[in-house]
This record gives structure tokens, C-alpha cells and sequence, in this order.
């Protein structure tokens, strides 16, 4: 596709003699959401690791821009589960941590602004450990875009959320994408996050790897997960994951 940001072509990666990837190829468009589910331990977070560049394929390249892809760069930054949050650091210094290239009160405010977009205001003085579980997310996905990054690689990061929680995030994340364009790469467990979230859903089959099923979400959002469209997909989706 003349449009695609990311190219992958034909990825494979194994640990020892366990084969984890197996010849995985796709491409993914400027500003498409794309997220990818399969069974636990099939691989998905190796894969996204290799598509971020903090994993190296055994085979295969990962293209963006047209660019080979050989390790993390400006262009992308990674949401992991586990969090990145400087603990000692306060919500607004935590967002200013990773800007560069203008003064300090631009850089303040540059914070406090996505401080803000996150439902945060009021909070830019506080420590992490004065935060509750949702709000440190909040941090994270604030502290994610204020760097302007092109490309969001996010590896399960609403999983430690209770399901309300999660849901409010998920909510969060698709009004941010929807003032800002970034491309997106999600790796969830979470169906229906995949269904409220995503522009294209990629089933992977169990280890090693491959693509096994492309679904389009041809939804509009803000997305009901109660219609039938959504429920069809979704029964699709647990009947390719053998559910």
C-alpha cells in the first residue's frame, strides 16, 4: 500500500529451538488502529517488541516510512502493562522528563496541557504514590503523546485495570486519537477492547505465530458494544480463538 507507515514482511523469531514467530507479514496504514489478539503465550508481545525495535527477528524486516526498522527510535513510543512512570518525579515533571528542544515554561505547559486532556488538572504537583491505578494510566498515556510520538506501540495496557477502569481508559485513549493522529499497534487479550478500539483486529494463531484471520471493524465511533455488528465480530473473533 502506497499509504502504509509500517510494512512487516515475512518476521520470524524463535528462543532456543522454540520456533515463537513463523514468516508474519502486514502492513499497517498512517493513522490506522490496528489491534492484534491470539492466545496467551503465542507471542504477541514478542512481536510487538520486534515491531517496536527492542527484539531483533531471525528473519524478516519491519519497515516504516520506507525506512528498515533496526531498534527504538523518536518515532515510536511503547505502553507496556508494567508502566514507566518515574516514581520520584511529580505527574508534571514526569511529562516534561522526555521534552527536548524548547525552553522550560513552553515545556510546562506543554505538560499541563496534556495534564489537562487527560482529566488530570489539578494533579500536575502530585507524586505518583499519591495516585490511584487509573490516574497513574492516565499519566502514562499523557506522557506517551505530549512527545508527539507517530507511532503508539501499547502491549496490554489497561490489563491491571479493574473492568470499569478499563473501560474509562479505553474511552480516554479513542477521544485523544480522535483530536491527534497517531498509528496505533495493540496487543490485548480483550476482544471487545479490540472492538472499541481498533480499525482492523489481526487474529494470531497459537506459537509459533502467524496471522491467522483479518477482521475490518466498519464501525463508527464513539462504538456500542451491544450492536449487533459488534456482537457478530465478536463471536466471530472467540470462534477463530477456538472460544
Amino acid at each position: 500500500m502506497s499509504d502504509s507507515k509500517i510494512v512487516v514482511d515475512g518476521i520470524s523469531k524463535s528462543f532456543g529451538a522454540l520456533p515463537v514467530i513463523d514468516r508474519v507479514s502486514f502492513d499497517v496504514r498512517d493513522g490506522e488502529f490496528v489491534a492484534i489478539v491470539g492466545p496467551s503465550g503465542c507471542g504477541k508481545s514478542t512481536l510487538l517488541n520486534i515491531l517496536a525495535g527492542f527484539e531483533r527477528p531471525d528473519h524478516g524486516t519491519v519497515r516504516i516510512d520506507g525506512a528498515e526498522h533496526s531498534g527504538p527510535n523518536r518515532k515510536g513510543i511503547l505502553i507496556s502493562q508494567h508502566g514507566s512512570v518515574f516514581p520520584w518525579l511529580t505527574v508534571q515533571e514526569n511529562l516534561m522528563f522526555g521534552l527536548s528542544g524548547s525552553s522550560r515554561s513552553e515545556q510546562r505547559e506543554l505538560a499541563d496541557r496534556y495534564t489537562a486532556m487527560v482529566g488530570l488538572k489539578g494533579f500536575e504537583a502530585a507524586y505518583p504514590h499519591e495516585l490511584s491505578g487509573g490516574m497513574l494510566k492516565r499519566v502514562e498515556l499523557a506522557r506517551a503523546f505530549v512527545v508527539k510520538p507517530e507511532i503508539l506501540y501499547m502491549d496490554e495496557p489497561f490489563s491491571a485495570l479493574d473492568a470499569l477502569m478499563s473501560l474509562r481508559m479505553q474511552t480516554e485513549l479513542r477521544r485523544i486519537l480522535d483530536e491527534e493522529r497517531h498509528t496505533v499497534l495493540l496487543i490485548t487479550h480483550d476482544v471487545e477492547e479490540a472492538i472499541y478500539l481498533a480499525d482492523r483486529i489481526l487474529v494470531l494463531s497459537s506459537r509459533p505465530a502467524t496471522i491467522q484471520t483479518t477482521f475490518h471493524v466498519d464501525l463508527p465511533h464513539p462504538r456500542k458494544l451491544s450492536s449487533p455488528r459488534a456482537q457478530e465480530l465478536r463471536e466471530a473473533i472467540l470462534k477463530e480463538l477456538g472460544l
